[in-house]
C-alpha cells in the first residue's frame, strides 16, 4: 500500500463544509479581540487612550502584563543584536503593524469600530527601508538606541578561495536582488483562549504550524505550568512557514483570557495580513565565480544582504539555510561565503516555503547560467560538468549543517534528473516552437534549474498507535497538519502494516494535551520523521498482535498473517481472530490479569525515531516561456519537474504538492512582491496590489518521478513539500533572459515583471 496513489482520506469532510478552524469555533460568551496597530514605520508613542465607551474595552502592555519582550523563537550566538519587541509595543514602534493595543468587545463588529476610535500620540523617526542600504553611514538606525543595523554576520568558508579565483581563466560576477515576499495562505492567523476554572487549565486554538512550540513559549512567558497551558492546531487553511512562528496575537489572547476569565477570540484580516504576518526572501547582493576553460567551477566568493525586518523573532534559520546551500548540487571546492543579516523598518521576515532555499538556488544557477554565457557553452553542459556524480555520494560540503554534522547529500542522480528534464521538456524541438512564436511576434525561451534540499530537519516527531476495540486504529502524534494529507499518509502505512483498511485508521494531531510531545510541520520534515515513527510503530505494533493471536491459536507467530482487520493462520481459513477481540484481551476486568509478557494495558506501541541525519531532495525545472516585446508580458507555456523525493510514500498527494509549489514559485517569480514607500508605508496590503498566481496563469505541468531513497530514515522518504518551488524563479528567470539572449539583457533579479521587461527592451533598443 505505500507508494499507492490513495485518494486523501481528509477531503471528503473539508469540501463539504465541514472543517473545522479556529474562526468556526464559538464557545458561550465569546468576545472579541481587534489590534490597534501602529500607522508608523518607525516612532515613539505616548499615551493611548479611548474617548469612547460602551462598545468595547482598551488595553495596553501595562495593563495586561506584557511589558517584557517576546523571546526570539531560535535564538543563536551568531545573533549580536537580539531585539524583539514586547506583544503590545512600549514607547516605540518599529513597523507598520506593530501591535501597539488591543481592543476587546461582545463583537467583532463593535471592536472594530472601537479599536478605529482608538488615538495613539506618535512621534515619528527616520526609517529605514531598504535592506541594500542598511549598513550605509547615513542609514537611520531601525531602533532607538542601536549604533548599527546589523543583526549579525553568518559566515561559511572552505578550500583555496584565493587560489582559485588567481589561477582561474575566467570570472563571473552576478548581482542578484531577490523580492520580499508575503504569505497568502486562504486562512489568515487567528487565535483563541478559553481559561476554564474546573480544569485550572487555559486552552488555546491557533490556526498554527507548532502548537507545542507554542505551549512551551507561552506557558514560560505566562508562568503557567505547561500542564495548565492546552494548545490545540484545529483544521488550518494552510501554513507554508510563516505559521510556524510565534506572534504576539498569541501572548495577548491568552493574556486576556486569563484577566478576563472569558474566552477570547481574534480572526485576521487580509490587510493585516498582509502588514502582520512574518514575510520572506528580501535578500540581495554579489555572487563571484572562478572557472577553468572548460568551464569548471573553482571556487565562488558570495556577499548577501538579509533583509531581517524590525525583529527577529524567527532567529536567523533563513539566512543561515541559505549559506548552507550556496554550492547547490555541484562539486565546488572551494567557497567563501558571508551574509549580513540587517533591520529594516518593515515586517518581520521567517520562513516562507523553501525559507531561504529558493534565495541560494537563484544564486547559484544564475551564475552557472552566467558561466555558460562566458564561455559560450550550453547551459545544461555547465551543469554535466560540476554536478556531484552519483560515485562521490554521500557528498560532504564542509559547512555546519543545522544538527550540527557538516552538510552531507545522501543519495541521488543529478545528471539523471537533468538529462530526463530536457527529454521531456523536448527541448530538441525548441527552435520549431521558437520559429513559430516569432512568426507571432513572440520571442520564446527556455530556462533550467537544477536544485538540492535539505529535508528531515530533528531531532524527532513521535506517535502512538493503538489498536482499538472496535477493531478501528488510532494515531496519535504531535505533528499537526495545514493540507499536505498527513492523515492519509499516516494512515496508509499503518493498514500496510495491519492489513486494515485505511478507512479504518484514525490521525488525531496538532493537539498538546491528546500527544505531548511534537515540533513543528515544517521544512519537509513529516515523511522522515512523523511517517518513519509511523511505520516503525505499526511493525512493532503487528508483530505484537501477531504474537497474541499465535499464543490464542497455539500457532507459531511465523505462521500468523493480519490481513482484512483480523489475525489468522496462513493457509487455514476458520481461525480469524478480529484485531478489535485481541485488543479487548488486553483490557481485563477487575480482578483478572494481563496476559503474560504484557506490560500494559492496551494493544498500542509508542515510537519515536531517533534522527540520523538529513535527507537532501534533489531534481530539475525546465521552464518554457513567450515574451511579447510589445508589453513586456511573460507566459510560462509549459513547465517540466523532475523530482526525486526519495521513496514516494502517495504518488497523488506528492503530485499535489507540487503543484502548489510550482504555483507558488511562478508567483514569487512574476508578480509577486512586497513594496514599500520610501518612508515605510506598505504599498501591497490587498489582493488587488498582489499578485498572486491563479488557476487561469498555470502552465501545462508535467511532472516526472525519480526514486533513491535515504539512507537516513526507514522509509527511505525525503521532503516533498517545497521542491516544487524553490528553483522556480531561478527557471523563469533563465528562460526570460534566454528569450531576451539576442539583446544582450541578463536578468539576475526577480519578480521579473511586464514593466520591467519592456523597460529593459527599451533601453537597450535606445
Amino acid at each position: 500500500m505505500i507508494g499507492q496513489p490513495l485518494r486523501r482520506v481528509e477531503d471528503p469532510r473539508l469540501v463539504t463544509g465541514q472543517g473545522r478552524y479556529v474562526d468556526d469555533i464559538v464557545p458561550p460568551g465569546v468576545l472579541h479581540a481587534v489590534f490597534v496597530r501602529s500607522v508608523e514605520a518607525h516612532a515613539t508613542i505616548g499615551p493611548i487612550t479611548l474617548d469612547e465607551t460602551g462598545i468595547g474595552e482598551l488595553y495596553t502592555a501595562a495593563d495586561l502584563g506584557l511589558e517584557r519582550p517576546m523571546p526570539n523563537q531560535y535564538p543563536s550566538p551568531l545573533i549580536t543584536q537580539s531585539i524583539q519587541s514586547p506583544p503590545l509595543a512600549v514607547d516605540e514602534v518599529c513597523y507598520v503593524g506593530q501591535p501597539v493595543a488591543v481592543v476587546v468587545g461582545e463583537t467583532a463588529a463593535g471592536a472594530v469600530d472601537c479599536a478605529d476610535l482608538v488615538q495613539v500620540d506618535y512621534q515619528t523617526l527616520p526609517v529605514v527601508i531598504d535592506h541594500r542600504r542598511a549598513l550605509e553611514p547615513e542609514a537611520a538606525p531601525a531602533h532607538l538606541g542601536s549604533d548599527t543595523n546589523l543583526v549579525g554576520t553568518l559566515s561559511a568558508a572552505f578550500g583555496d578561495v584565493e587560489g582559485a579565483f588567481t589561477s582561474a581563466g575566467h570570472r563571473v560576477t552576478v548581482e542578484v536582488d531577490q523580492h520580499r515576499g508575503a504569505l497568502a495562505s486562504m486562512e489568515g492567523r487567528a487565535v483563541l483562549a478559553n481559561w476554564d476554572d474546573a480544569e485550572r487549565r487555559l486552552t488555546l486554538w491557533s490556526s498554527s504550524q507548532a502548537p507545542h512550540a507554542i505551549r512551551a513559549q507561552l506557558a514560560a512567558y505566562l508562568g503557567l505550568s505547561p500542564d495548565e497551558l492546552r494548545v490545540i492546531a484545529p483544521d488550518v487553511g494552510g501554513g507554508f512557514g510563516p505559521k510556524a512562528a510565534i506572534y504576539a496575537e498569541e501572548y495577548v489572547v491568552a493574556a486576556l483570557a486569563l484577566k478576563l476569565r472569558r474566552p477570547v477570540k481574534w480572526t485576521e484580516r487580509r490587510r493585516e495580513h498582509f502588514v502582520a504576518t512574518n514575510q520572506q526572501r528580501g535578500q540581495s547582493g554579489t555572487i563571484e565565480a572562478a572557472v577553468d576553460s572548460d568551464g569548471l567551477i573553482l571556487g565562488i566568493r558570495v556577499r548577501l544582504v538579509h533583509d531581517c525586518g524590525a525583529y527577529v523573532p524567527y532567529g536567523i534559520v533563513v539566512p543561515m539555510t541559505t549559506l548552507r546551500l550556496l554550492s547547490g548540487p555541484y562539486a565546488i571546492p572551494a567557497l567563501d561565503a558571508a551574509i549580513d543579516v540587517v533591520f529594516t523598518n518593515a515586517t518581520p521576515t521567517g520562513a516562507i516555503r523553501g525559507a531561504g532555499r529558493p534565495n541560494a538556488t537563484f544564486a547559484i544557477e544564475r551564475v552557472v547560467d552566467a558561466i555558460a554565457r562566458e564561455l559560450g557553452l550550453e547551459r545544461d553542459e555547465v551543469r554535466r560538468r560540476n554536478f556531484v556524480r552519483p560515485d562521490q555520494l554521500p557528498y560532504v560540503v564542509d559547512i555546519m549543517a543545522s544538527d550540527g554534522r557538516k552538510v552531507t547529500y545522501d543519495s541521488g542522480d543529478y545528471l539523471a534528473a537533468l538529462d530526463r528534464a530536457l527529454e521531456v521538456a523536448d527541448v530538441d524541438g525548441f527552435e520549431q516552437r521558437k520559429s513559430r512564436s516569432a512568426d507571432a511576434g513572440r520571442l520564446r525561451g527556455f530556462g533550467i534549474a537544477s536544485y538540492v534540499e535539505d529535508t528531515g530537519l530533528g531531532p524527532y516527531e513521535g506517535v502512538r498507535v493503538e489498536v482499538l476495540t472496535n477493531g478501528e486504529v488510532l494515531i496519535e502524534t504531535g505533528a499537526s497538519s495545514q493540507g499536505q494529507g498527513h492523515a492519509t499518509v499516516l494512515a496508509q502505512i499503518c493498514a500496510a502494516h495491519l492489513g486494515v483498511s485505511p478507512d479504518r485508521v484514525r490521525v488525531r494531531a496538532g493537539d498538546t494535551a491528546a500527544y505531548g510531545h511534537g515540533i513543528a510541520t515544517v521544512a519537509s520534515r513529516s515523511g522522515q520523521t512523523t511517517a518513519s515513527a509511523v511505520h516503525v510503530a505499526a511493525g512493532d505494533l503487528a508483530e505484537t498482535a501477531k504474537r497474541l493471536a499465535a499464543d490464542r491459536l497455539e500457532a507459531s507467530s511465523q505462521d500468523i498473517v493480519l490481513d482484512d482487520g483480523v489475525a489468522m493462520v496462513v493457509g487455514q481459513p476458520g481461525t480469524e481472530i478480529p484485531l478489535g477481540d485481541l485488543a479487548a484481551g488486553l483490557q481485563p476486568k477487575l480482578g483478572a490479569t494481563l496476559p503474560e509478557g504484557q506490560q500494559r494495558p492496551g494493544l498500542s506501541v509508542e515510537r519515536v525515531v531517533p534522527f540520523d541525519g538529513l535527507a537532501y531532495t534533489f531534481g530539475t525545472h525546465v521552464a518554457e516561456v513567450e515574451v511579447d516585446p510589445e508589453t513586456g508580458h511573460v507566459v510560462v507555456a509549459n513547465y517540466v519537474v523532475v523530482h526525486d523525493c526519495g521513496t514516494l510514500l502517495n504518488p497523488m498527494i506528492v503530485d499535489g504538492q507540487i503543484d502548489g509549489g510550482v504555483a507558488h514559485g511562478l508567483g514569487n517569480a512574476l508578480s509577486e512582491e512586497v513594496r514599500f514607500s520610501d518612508d515605510g508605508q506598505p504599498l501591497t496590503t490587498s489582493f488587488m496590489d498582489y499578485r498572486i498566481i491563479t488557476a487561469a496563469d498555470m502552465p501545462p505541468l508535467t511532472k516526472i518521478h525519480t526514486e533513491t531513497p535515504s539512507p537516513t530514515n526507514p522509509l527511505g522518504a525525503k521532503g516533498a513539500g517545497e521542491g516544487g518551488t524553490i528553483p522556480t524563479a531561478a527557471a523563469v528567470a533563465s528562460a526570460v533572459e534566454h528569450a531576451l539572449g539576442g539583446m544582450g539583457i541578463t536578468v539576475d533579479h526577480y519578480p521579473i515583471s511586464s514593466e520591467w521587461v519592456r523597460r529593459a527592451i527599451s533601453d537597450v533598443s535606445k
